[in-house]
């Protein structure tokens, strides 16, 4: 009989367990209690007066999903035409958000006792949106506020 680990369970217990991600070359993660769903690319309808970030609108299931692009939402250049965005959605307030990210990773477990405080060289746009950060792998790892991240002009 296999004996479990009391030890490994509760380190997972005190971490914060993040879906990971990159954008523009950033690792990133994001809570994964907020992620209802990873997809591929998507068919996106664009919305005329829509805000820059915002991409355009899905369906998913028959619920209209708002899609924001990372890039624009974090000021960076935009992705190469022969590359289709993953999309992460997230429910925020009742609604549905696709997060499109370059690249979708793992879900790990983060502890929040060796999460640093944002560097004060971070870009403002992205202290903005940043919970901290983490090293991993010898690169930073930052944790994003997902209701700060889809708060697209001055709407949360």
């Amino acid at each position: 009989m296999a004996m479990r680990n009391p030890s490994a369970q509760h380190a997972v217990a005190e971490a914060d367990l993040v879906l990971t991600l990159t954008v523009a070359g950033q690792d990133c993660g994001v809570p994964v209690l907020v992620v209802r769903d990873v997809l591929g690319p998507q068919t996106i309808t664009r919305i005329p007066l829509a805000p820059g970030e915002v991409e355009g609108a899905m369906n998913l299931r028959g619920r209209i999903v708002t899609a924001v692009d990372l890039r624009r939402r974090l000021g960076l250049a935009p992705r190469p035409k022969d590359r289709q965005p993953m999309s992460i959605v997230v429910e925020l307030g009742g609604e549905l958000y696709s997060m499109l990210a370059d690249t979708v990773g793992e879900v790990i477990p983060l502890s929040p006792a060796e999460r640093a405080p944002n560097p004060p060289t971070l870009d403002p746009v992205w202290r903005e949106v940043s919970r901290g950060v983490h090293r991993r792998d010898g690169q930073l790892l930052l944790v994003l506020d997902v209701e700060r991240l889809l708060a697209i002009g001055g709407e949360r």
